[in-house]
């Protein structure tokens, strides 16, 4: 069997499918309701979960075009830079992650932007209106006068390949559960896991960030990958706690007694938020007696120090610029 060139998204080696497990917990089963936890989290040391289904297909189009440069954008925590810039260094690529907050530039590196930078990661560091416009075609061609040539991932590395990618992950749930829980940031994975799923099973979405954009983002990402919107699925718009990287004593508190209860850590941002919000639909009878839940675990806890997640975290407003590192 011939050996994976070192520039292909096969040589990572991820776990796949990823494991299945019972999870016995009360607040389900006085309701009649049987939870499994999908172990996303464990296809990939470095790229866990939803970051390594979404960006094997755009890595494997990168290569396959001859790019040996990935561009791509994330907030101050973003867990997709930091899988980028693993999966840069994994695979011999040159990786460049612009970062929402020019005046970050001049702070010291939080953990995850250091992490990004110890896989060798240029980071560049753009002001909140400039990195609004970071999907247009002019904002693009600066950047590629800067850096050169490179293949260019949006943020949370959603796109139609992403989509198609986290599809597999609802083939690999068919016939394993009636309904699917899954966070949502960029949509990608919710797109893709609803439609994997086969026709007697739905997806729920639990958004992390607030605005109620992420049915519309959801839908659009279908007819991109998929040319029209695909499988049952919905999102529930409730349990965000207040936007991305925030975090309340109530959500503490339930991330703390999962663990006790399981033995498993949950990632606060993502993770804890549908796990949360899954419990409290189950509680209130919005999931049928008889049912079979499955939670998609999309990545684990940071494994650094905690960071202070308040308002502005994801990123900060600043003047008008491109700064770099």
């Amino acid at each position: 069997m011939p050996t994976a060139s070192p520039f292909e998204p096969g040589a990572l080696r991820p776990r796949l499918p990823s494991p299945v497990r019972r999870c016995a917990d009360e607040r389900f089963t006085r309701r009649g309701v049987r939870l499994l936890l999908k172990r996303d989290d464990l296809i990939h040391p470095e790229l866990p979960g939803n970051k390594w289904r979404k960006l094997a297909p755009n890595l494997r189009t990168a290569i396959e075009l001859g790019h040996t440069t990935l561009l791509t954008f994330g907030g101050a925590y973003s867990h997709h830079l930091r899988a980028t810039a693993a999966a840069g260094r994994l695979l011999g690529l040159t990786t460049i992650g612009v970062v929402r907050g020019e005046e970050l530039a001049d702070r010291p590196l939080n953990h995850s932007l250091a992490g990004c930078a110890n896989d060798g990661m240029r980071l560049v560091f753009l002001d909140r209106a400039t990195y609004r416009r970071k999907g247009e075609p002019e904002l693009l061609a600066r950047l590629a006068a800067r850096f050169g040539d490179f293949y260019p991932i949006p943020e949370g590395g959603s796109n139609a390949p992403a989509v198609r990618g986290c599809a597999e992950l609802g083939r690999e749930l068919r016939g394993v559960a009636d309904v699917v829980a899954v966070a949502c940031g960029t949509g990608g994975t919710l797109a893709g896991l609803a439609a994997g799923l086969g026709p007697g099973s739905r997806a729920i979405g639990f958004p992390v960030l607030k605005g109620g954009f992420a049915e519309r983002e959801v839908g659009r990402l279908q007819e991109e990958a998929f040319g029209a919107r695909t499988g049952r699925w919905h999102v529930e718009d409730g349990f965000h706690f207040g936007g991305y990287a925030r975090l309340t004593p109530e959500l503490r508190a339930f991330a703390d007694d999962f663990a006790d209860r399981h033995g498993l850590s949950l990632e606060p941002l993502y993770v804890a938020k549908m796990l949360y919000g899954l419990t409290a639909l189950v509680e209130r009878g919005a999931v049928p007696a008889g049912s079979t839940v499955a939670a998609v675990v999309t990545g684990p806890p940071p494994a650094g120090p905690p960071e202070e997640a308040g308002p502005g975290s994801g990123g900060y407003p600043g003047t008008s610029g491109l700064s770099s590192r």
